[in-house]
């Protein structure tokens, strides 16, 4: 590991210029309202490191990924003592700037709370003309919790209030509050429950619009695969479901840009970072298959 560049696969400058690079990766390490475990903070920095011994070579696509588009890892969002809608500002501003330079923008987080800037950011320039895909083992559309509506239990919330086009997939954790505001508004919710039918991914991604947003809180993995997070819920998606779905939505439809967020690092389980640094290259990797 000696010399190697500090930036998403340690890759060379040919490769991660910002300048000549289709994809930006920006860290957000904002944590401020995690309601059980902590350490969401250092997930970005984990993934990176943990990126730099992922294999280049994807044998599923049969290729050296990042030698196709470049990829460029900015500096992680400095916030001080910034936190709620101050801190929302920022992230929006700093991802305005990536859509303005047209990269596809890759951001780590982080709390959840960061994916609704995100989506923000993606709304001021196309409006609701696209759809928010959600992995998650919670639905996140409290209105408040423990009084902040920027808790991450909220995210989702707050996405729904400027672009209605969500659909849920892995959840298994809410409170009676987000299962009314999901029947009376007919939210497209898929429950870990029921993905057993053959026939979830066709009907899941049927509801999406052209162009999707994917939002992916690691908690929707089982916590045999990602037990590094702060609120684990048992029973939650697999690897190759996972990627196997994921990929179909990437050929189907036109992904603008994803996040991954709420890995909380823990120094035992460092299969949790490493998951997910090969979960976001690989999805890099479906982004420009085409």
């Amino acid at each position: 590991m000696t010399n190697v560049p500090n930036n998403f696969l340690g890759i060379e400058k040919q490769y991660s210029d910002y300048k000549t690079s289709k994809i930006a990766v920006l860290p957000i390490p904002y944590e401020a309202t995690t309601s059980y475990g902590h350490g969401t903070k250092l997930g970005p920095k984990a993934i990176i490191k943990a990126s730099q011994i992922v294999e280049y070579y994807d044998e599923e696509l049969d290729q050296e990924s990042f030698k196709k588009f470049g990829i460029a890892t900015l500096k992680p969002i400095n916030f001080g003592k910034k936190k709620g809608a101050p801190a929302m500002a920022l992230i929006e501003k700093s991802v305005d700037k990536i859509l303005e330079d047209e990269k596809f923008p890759v951001c780590l987080g982080g709390e959840h709370t960061v994916s609704s800037p995100i989506v923000k950011s993606f709304y001021k320039k196309l409006g609701d003309n696209f759809s928010v895909l959600q992995i998650d083992a919670h639905s996140d559309l409290r209105d408040t919790y423990e009084g902040s509506p920027w808790s991450h239990a909220c995210v989702m919330r707050r996405i729904w209030e400027f672009n209605q086009n969500i659909v849920q997939v892995g959840i298994r954790a809410q409170c009676s509050e987000e299962r009314d505001l999901i029947v009376n508004n007919r939210i497209n919710t898929f429950y870990a429950k029921d993905l057993q039918a053959t026939d979830w991914m066709e009907t899941a991604i049927s509801k999406l619009k052209e162009n999707v947003y994917v939002t992916i809180d690691c908690d929707g993995f089982d916590p045999s695969i990602i037990p590094a997070t702060g609120t684990p819920e048992p029973g939650g998606l697999f690897w190759y479901e996972t990627v196997k779905f994921l990929r179909q939505v990437f050929e189907r439809r036109k992904v603008i840009g994803f996040d991954v967020v709420e890995l909380a690092p823990v120094k035992q389980l460092s299969h949790s970072d490493f998951t997910l640094a090969k979960l976001t290259y690989k999805l890099m990797g479906y982004a420009f298959m085409k």
